[in-house]
């Protein structure tokens, strides 16, 4: 069993008069320990297909099955429950405490977990130390560089030991040398095992991934292994 599955995924959004459909009939399987890229331009539906695969919303029609549980099933609660046990989250805009050290910002999602303050403590210096940011875990966002504070969004989203490491443009907001800086880091995250899926509209972040799914018109249009993967594509089924 894949990590994760979609079956004839559709999401349909009611504007009052008009119903707009965000997603077409998505079928998609993710393996465990795949590094994935969703592509797309602007209303091609990576945002609403991110958005289904980290449990912030649910399917109108279809199932989606994450690490063997039916999601399109569960109740909010049950929602809340998934994201922060399956899925890290690494946003464009880094999402920080602003008046919270690294290392605060870091154990939030272990208070949600119920985990005692020494247990928090000690995964989260350990989350840290592991994207390269033991010497500033006490530094608060301000006195970070925006490649550090990506680094600290990192650390967060991987302190709960994910099934999946869902990241949204995690370099927009960074200049280039950054940005590559932090795609490295994400090579490193998944030759240590981590399953990636990673939103971007730009080609050569794409490229880091080893397989590129593309969106249009909220329907998988190509999937295809990137040059990282090897020679050869398969192109989705019309």
């Amino acid at each position: 069993m894949a990590l994760i599955e979609l079956h004839g995924i559709r999401k349909v959004y009611d504007m009052g008069a008009e119903k707009v459909h965000a997603l077409n009939g998505v079928d998609l399987a993710v393996e465990k320990g795949e590094y994935i890229a969703i592509m797309g331009s602007s209303g091609s539906g990576k945002s609403t297909l991110m958005n289904l695969l980290g449990c912030l919303d649910t399917p109108s029609e279809g199932h989606y099955i994450l690490n063997g549980v039916a999601v399109e099933k569960l109740d909010d609660s049950e929602l809340a429950g998934i994201r922060n046990k399956e899925i890290g989250f690494v946003f464009q805009t880094f999402n920080l405490l602003a008046r919270t050290d690294a290392l605060h910002n870091v154990e939030l999602p272990l208070i949600y977990a119920g985990l005692s303050r020494t247990e928090r403590r000690d995964r989260a210096r350990r989350a840290l130390e592991r994207v390269g940011l033991g010497q500033r875990m006490h530094h608060q966002p301000n006195e970070l560089s925006g490649g550090q504070r990506q680094r600290v969004a990192i650390a967060r989203a991987l302190v709960n030991d994910p099934s999946i490491l869902l990241a949204d443009e995690p370099t927009g907001n960074l200049d280039s040398a950054t940005s590559e800086e932090i795609m490295h880091l994400f090579d490193e995250l998944h030759q240590a095992g981590n399953t990636v899926v990673l939103v971007t509209h730009e080609a050569d972040i794409a490229e880091h991934a080893w397989r590129r799914v593309t969106l249009r018109d909220g329907k998988v249009i190509s999937d295809q292994p990137t040059a990282r993967a090897g020679k050869g594509a398969v192109l989705a089924p019309a």
